[in-house]
């Protein structure tokens, strides 16, 4: 009787063929879940990544110092004639490349407007929008930079005297003398050559 009794027993726990059919039923059902929400954050990724792609082509703002520039493509009258405010003018750009000078490759840059004179920079000195100076994310504070514009051939040298740029893929943000020297003005942003000056 009592080994009736377990015996009974064991057959209770073990699930019948119905009760198997239905787990197996509802981890189909998990699985078809699963597929149908991975199609649906690959979907949504790709409609995320197509909407950062075409805001790449939208209106831009950068960071300078503690204040923000817009680098949209303005036409050359928009801007006002180059004056210099303390008596120094820009260095007209160096077209002679330096044997002591190291590649950085090329990228996008663009160039910070007059709006943005006397705010502090990264240096601590104050932006002046007339002096070639440029803002970078990485170069030590100080550092000269050649960035040459291919579509034309015109270099300027640049001193970094900022961090930036922090919008998309650009590489660097040139003051306004320094892109109108190299032919930047027009577009307001462009594809450039670096090569860091060794001296």
């Amino acid at each position: 009787m009592r080994e009736q009794n377990q015996t009974s027993n064991l057959d209770h726990t073990m699930p019948t063929r119905r009760e198997r059919l239905q787990a197996f039923m509802r981890l189909k059902s998990q699985r078809q879940l699963l597929v149908v929400s991975a199609a649906a954050l690959a979907a949504l990724a790709t409609a995320l990544g197509g909407a950062l792609w075409h805001e790449q082509g939208s209106p831009d703002t950068v960071r300078l110092g503690k204040g923000i520039a817009s680098v949209d493509a303005q036409p050359v009258s928009a801007l006002d004639p180059f004056r210099a405010t303390s008596g120094e003018r820009a260095a007209s750009p160096d077209p002679t490349p330096s044997a002591s000078e190291s590649p950085m490759g090329s990228g996008d840059a663009s160039y910070y407007g007059n709006e943005l004179a006397g705010n502090p920079t990264a240096t601590g000195e104050k932006f002046d929008p007339n002096k070639l100076t440029a803002a970078h994310r990485t170069l030590p504070l100080g550092s000269k930079v050649r960035v040459t514009n291919p579509r034309n051939g015109e270099s300027v040298v640049v001193r970094v005297n900022d961090r930036g740029p922090y919008h998309g893929n650009r590489v660097i943000d040139l003051s306004a003398a320094a892109a109108r020297a190299i032919g930047l003005i027009r577009s307001g942003t462009g594809r450039v050559n670096m090569a860091l000056l060794l001296n």
